[in-house]
């Protein structure tokens, strides 16, 4: 091949519920890119156990995320839905790209610091080594491509510099082995075993807010359940969520600019805005200068015609886990093909017997 085939992959951690917040700035969007390329999705469990190794029930959380892939429309029998663990070779090529990886990257990572906060001594060694395990996720399958959110940005960078370092320290091996690609770093001619993976960025991704507080990211981690709507909430769970939702107490601006300083209200908008396929200023256009005791029933309405019939899809299929086991059992044995493929090219340039 003259050049990488093009393969989108992104994962999902099963912890927690889903929200509209994943849905709109994700899931929503995996759907939209099986129609133009070929897809890889997976429910990165072994990512789950970085933060917190004990999980309630790890089993059904993963299902659930699978059951949240398939009632939105993504199609596991055209593309692939698997969970991580199931795939040995994410943690097997994780261990080649930890020794690949600089200490001073990892250092870099702001999410660690994040996360690990002011204990970050007591911070689990897989919590520090995350973004290595997401490089081996999104190159095991040699994806040329990753939608990804603000907040993983730094970890694709991550994943890129992995890619470059290998390509460039076993360039030889991989030209002796026939299995790269010519490329260009800078000046510098290499052979390519692996891409250098792109981000996919389809247009302003929605940034859903908490609906408690405007100003933080909507998260399924917030201890108020009353500060998300969730994709397995029914409709009476959504019109108590939404009429709940802080506001303030003026009406709606006729213009964007006028969003400005009101978070909530600015949150509300770009909600139905994302739900509606419009823009902040169409919804503007229809609600400026009207009472939120107007516009969120109006809110309610498109939130409920969106989530009920994947809501309901997603109930009938948690009702047969053995089904959606089937799905993650034929999704994670084609998946293991492909990584068994690359993972015995990275033994052949690394030089180790098998």
């Amino acid at each position: 091949m003259s050049k990488f085939e093009e393969l989108v992959f992104s994962g999902v951690q099963p912890t927690g519920a889903l929200t509209l917040g994943n849905y709109l700035g994700a899931i929503q969007k995996f759907v939209a890119l099986q129609d133009s390329h070929n897809c890889i999705y997976c429910i990165v469990d072994l990512h789950a156990i970085t933060a917190n190794l004990v999980h309630e029930d790890l089993r059904n959380q993963t299902r659930s995320i699978a059951a949240a892939f398939i009632a939105s429309g993504i199609d596991p029998t055209k593309h692939i839905v698997f969970n991580q663990s199931a795939v040995p070779q994410h943690a097997e090529l994780a261990w080649v790209f930890n020794c690949v990886a600089r200490i001073g990257w990892m250092n870099r990572m702001t999410q660690f610091k994040d996360k690990a906060g002011k204990n970050r001594d007591n911070a689990s060694l897989g919590l520090m080594a995350y973004p290595s395990l997401m490089a081996a996720d999104i190159l095991l399958y040699r994806a040329t491509h990753v939608p990804v959110g603000d907040d993983q940005k730094q970890h694709l960078e991550l994943a890129r510099d992995i890619a470059q370092k290998f390509n460039i320290d076993f360039s030889e091996r991989i030209g002796e082995s026939g299995l790269g690609l010519d490329a260009v770093y800078g000046d510098k001619a290499v052979n390519a075993f692996f891409p250098i993976t792109e981000p996919l960025i389809d247009g302003p991704a929605p940034r859903v807010m908490s609906l408690r507080d405007g100003t933080k990211k909507m998260s399924k981690s917030d201890p108020s359940d009353l500060s998300r709507i969730n994709m397995t909430d029914d409709e009476e769970l959504i019109v108590k969520k939404i009429r709940k939702a802080k506001t303030d107490p003026e009406p709606l601006p006729s213009e964007v600019a006028g969003l400005e300083g009101r978070a909530e209200a600015d949150n509300l908008v770009g909600i139905f805005a994302a739900l509606t396929n419009k823009s902040k200023a169409d919804v503007l256009a229809d609600y400026g200068g009207k009472a939120f005791s107007e516009f969120k029933p109006a809110l309610t309405e498109v939130a409920i015609d969106t989530l009920a019939p994947i809501n309901a899809e997603m109930r009938k299929l948690m009702d047969d886990p053995d089904h959606i086991d089937a799905i993650l059992k034929d999704g994670s044995e084609r998946a293991g093909a492909i990584a068994e493929k690359t993972m015995n090219g990275v033994k052949d340039i690394i030089g180790f017997l098998r």
